[in-house]
């Protein structure tokens, strides 16, 4: 009886040493790396309980834990396995992406690409590192080309007729972009399409703008040219008035003369497709008065539209207020050329009455009749002022200033359109 206690002391003794020496987890096998072990008491086997083992991996590759121990639950204390080195997954560049040697694993070189259009702003490649971090960030693609543009190809244009300017029509620009295809704005600088040019040369451009604000821009050229005949240039005595530009394609001249002289040649010439003028050229001659009519009406007939008649009448030659209407009037012989005056004298009774136009001289018998005509007294000075039209105007039995005269004749409705005339040829007279 006192041997059991003995015994039942011992047992657990023996049961704990039973297991030394004894495989207890299970080998340890690494592969990409190398593993070291020691044992507590020196055993063969390199998995017994307590054995520590050092775990040293190839380059590019990790363990979770540099020294695991064999647990008593038969387990190794973590993993040792030898994994691969793994950098974080790139992210991928907007308008752009990237090309890896070996994925995200160590040593993998990855090279980065830009979109059409873009360019690569930052490292154009990554190195994944021993350290699981890439040598370099992920760079941007960024849009730095400048939008293209084409401008239109315009020739030369010639002005419309009777027209300094031409309408020119093309095609509106339209701009492309190499990134990413959108354009923010397009700019002309210059007049639009369909636009009325004038005769010149003029230059313009289109600019255009993408969404990252780079910028591309043309240039073209516009000429615009007049047909344009020789010049033409006023008849002596007479005035011209052209529209438009007075001597392009389509421009008409008009020719009037001055009063007393009489219009040869065309009245009106267009300048015509060929550069040359239409018509005849134009002249004016003085007017050729026939003092052999036998009625006053034909003589009065010869100025309608022409000339103002200015009759001076008196009995005699002696006759004091016609000596002194004639001495003022010798001095003003350049105002009534300008009013477009003639003189007309009736001096004596009929049948010894003269008439006279300057050097022509009326028969008596036509100087009656004009003075019948217009209802002149033979007996007494008279002198009567005849329009353009062949009103009789204004009368005076006593006789009047030069100035006088010509106030009145300058209030005459045609007058202030031949002072409009004369005032533009440059035609002046001091009296």
């Amino acid at each position: 009886m006192d041997m059991w206690p003995l015994v039942l002391l011992l047992v657990p003794l023996c049961f704990c040493s039973a297991y030394e020496g004894t495989p207890w987890c299970a080998p340890i096998k690494v592969k990409h790396g190398d593993v070291s072990c020691r044992t507590p008491g020196g055993e063969h086997y390199r998995n017994v309980m307590g054995t520590r083992c050092k775990i040293r991996c190839k380059q590019g590759y990790e363990s979770q834990s540099s020294e695991v121990v064999c647990m008593a639950s038969k387990h190794w204390s973590s993993n040792y396995a030898c994994r691969e080195i793994r950098c974080p997954k790139l992210n991928m560049p907007a308008n752009g992406g990237y090309k890896c040697s070996d994925g995200s694993y160590f040593n993998s070189r990855c090279e980065f690409f830009c979109s059409p259009g873009f360019s690569l702003k930052g490292q154009k490649t990554a190195t994944c590192q021993y350290s699981k971090a890439w040598s370099a960030g992920v760079p941007t693609c960024v849009d730095m080309d400048p939008p293209k543009i084409k401008c239109p190809n315009l020739k030369d244009k010639w002005a419309e007729p009777g027209k300094l300017t031409a309408r020119v029509t093309w095609d509106t620009s339209e701009g492309v972009d190499t990134a990413d295809g959108i354009l923010t704005d397009v700019i002309l600088k210059g007049k639009p399409s369909k636009s009325d040019f004038p005769e010149g040369l003029h230059k313009m451009s289109y600019t255009v703008l993408d969404r990252a604000g780079n910028k591309g821009s043309c240039r073209f050229s516009l000429r615009v040219r007049v047909r344009r005949c020789s010049a033409l240039f006023p008849p002596d005595n007479g005035y011209m008035k052209c529209d438009s530009d007075g001597d392009n394609y389509g421009a008409t001249c008009e020719f009037i003369c001055t009063g007393g002289y009489e219009l040869r040649g065309s009245a009106a010439r267009v300048c015509q497709y060929g550069l040359t003028w239409s018509g005849l050229d134009t002249t004016c001659a003085a007017m050729n008065i026939n003092v052999g009519v036998r009625t006053a009406a034909a003589l009065l007939d010869q100025f309608y539209e022409k000339r103002r008649l200015l009759i001076i009448s008196a009995p005699t030659a002696a006759n004091h207020n016609y000596r002194f209407q004639m001495t003022n009037l010798q001095h003003a012989q350049c105002g009534l050329d300008l009013r477009h005056v003639t003189v007309i004298e009736l001096v004596g009774t009929y049948p010894a009455q003269i008439g006279r136009i300057r050097h022509r001289l009326l028969t008596p018998l036509l100087s009656l009749k004009l003075r019948l005509q217009l209802q002149i007294p033979q007996r007494s000075f008279q002198m009567v002022l005849v329009d353009k039209q062949g009103m009789d105007n204004q009368r005076y039995p006593f006789p009047i200033t030069a100035a006088e005269l010509f106030t009145t004749i300058d209030t005459f409705p045609l007058r202030k359109d031949e002072m409009v005339l004369q005032q533009e040829a440059g035609q002046t007279c001091q009296s």
